[in-house]
């Protein structure tokens, strides 16, 4: 009696890390072993910038916050406590979509802060 081989579940798991190596260079996209390798680490790579990426987005919303503020005269640290002592609640990506988008008002806004 031949062995159990299991193939066509093998087959799977095989095909799902060269799909995942399309486009890759020499080995790392036609070795079983490379591929894994290479794919493995990718998708360890993605999980970690999926987190990172938000960080990102935060540092930039508050840069273009920092420049609005400036331009009336406030830094963003001043121009943030003002808000939080006026019981204002926007979040800064609302705050920065409002200093590209509106800034008469958030012209308003570092008014409002500037008179506390």
């Amino acid at each position: 009696m031949p062995r159990a081989t299991n193939n066509p579940a093998a087959r799977r798991r095989k095909n799902k890390v060269f799909k995942a190596a399309k486009g890759y260079i020499g080995r790392r996209g036609t070795l079983i072993r490379a591929a894994t390798e290479t794919v493995e680490k990718a998708w360890a790579r993605s999980f970690g910038d999926r987190r990172k990426k938000k960080s990102l987005y935060r540092n930039i919303w508050v840069v273009r916050i920092n420049a609005a503020a400036r331009e009336h005269g406030l830094s963003y640290s001043r121009f943030i406590s003002g808000l939080k002592q006026h019981g204002i609640a926007l979040d800064r990506r609302q705050l920065a979509e409002l200093a590209i988008h509106d800034p008469q008002g958030f012209k308003q806004l570092t008014d409002t802060v500037k008179a506390a």
